[in-house]
């Protein structure tokens, strides 16, 4: 049963901890839901999640005693958008290689362990992007993988598929698009692990508000997670997890000519409540390179 708790708990893909899927909210900002021109990317995220406490299954009450931890990580994502277009988008895929360092101390019921790993790693067939006048919008599909160790809590992978399906849009408030407004909605459907257990399928937000001092962006950022439908097999309760943060975000274009920028953001986890297992409580300090070639 305490396997299956906690791999639960830490369960990862990119960044953080989340309690019933793969993607980990906090890793897109402002203008979260604009896909970029043709051309090849690379998006190095460089995360770390630092856990401050644990919500007690069913509620917001914090798990007694000291229940704390890291997840570092920087993943590898790489965008390819083509020339082709599909219902009047750009057509790309993608696809992400986490690589994981966690941490857990746990005093309640007692886990001490940590591990570094490749992480399970998501494809992306599917990406559409939409450029209008002053908006944007995004759809794509694709799978995350579970071929990482899923052994013990603190190990990289998460014991389970889930198939992921994204879509959102950013809006420009003023000709020149200096102020920008976006959301970002990702659906994960997911697998069940091998020992039956089958976490709910979950919904996550990421949101955005942008304003351009001359080549510098600066934001309020934010994220919004809800399990949507109820776990089953051992262990499994109606109970379904949440959690809520905000942060802000700054932009930059290091080297513009070169196609790199970088990015920096903070998010504070103010809510979170635990669904079939504990659900982690915490903040997040992230930073972006992207280089286009």
């Amino acid at each position: 049963m305490k396997k299956i708790v906690f791999a639960a708990l830490t369960a990862l893909a990119s960044v953080g901890a989340s309690a019933g899927g793969h993607y980990v909210p906090g890793v897109e900002g402002i203008q979260a839901a604009s896909v970029p021109p043709p051309g090849m990317y690379y998006l190095g995220y460089l995360v770390n999640y630092s856990i401050d406490e644990l919500r007690a299954p069913g509620s917001s009450n914090t798990v007694p005693l000291s229940n704390t931890g890291t997840v570092s990580a920087l993943a590898n994502r790489f965008v390819y958008i083509t020339n082709t277009k599909v219902l009047g988008a750009d057509y790309g895929m993608e696809a992400i290689v986490p690589v994981l360092r966690k941490s857990l101390n746990f005093n309640a019921p007692g886990i001490s362990d940590s591990s570094s790993g490749v992480g399970d790693i998501y494809l992306g067939p599917l990406v559409l992007g939409w450029h209008g006048g002053n908006w944007d919008a995004v759809a794509a599909a694709g799978l995350w993988f579970d071929n990482a160790s899923s052994d013990t809590p603190s190990k990289p992978g998460n014991g389970y598929k889930s198939a992921m399906l994204t879509g959102g849009a950013t809006y420009y408030f003023d000709p020149a698009k200096t102020w920008t407004g976006s959301a970002l909605f990702r659906y994960e459907m997911n697998s069940t692990q091998s020992n039956n257990f089958k976490p709910g399928n979950q919904l996550t937000m990421e949101w955005g508000f942008g304003k351009s001092v001359g080549p510098v962006q600066l934001g309020l950022v934010g994220y919004d997670q809800w399990q949507t439908s109820n776990d089953s097999g051992t262990g499994a309760t109606a109970d379904k997890s949440e959690r809520h943060a905000i942060g802000v975000e700054v932009v930059y274009p290091l080297m513009k000519e070169a196609g790199v920028m970088l990015k920096a953001a903070y998010y504070d986890e103010y809510s979170a409540k635990g669904g079939s297992v504990p659900q982690a409580k915490g903040s997040t300090l992230r930073f972006t390179f992207v280089k286009a070639f």
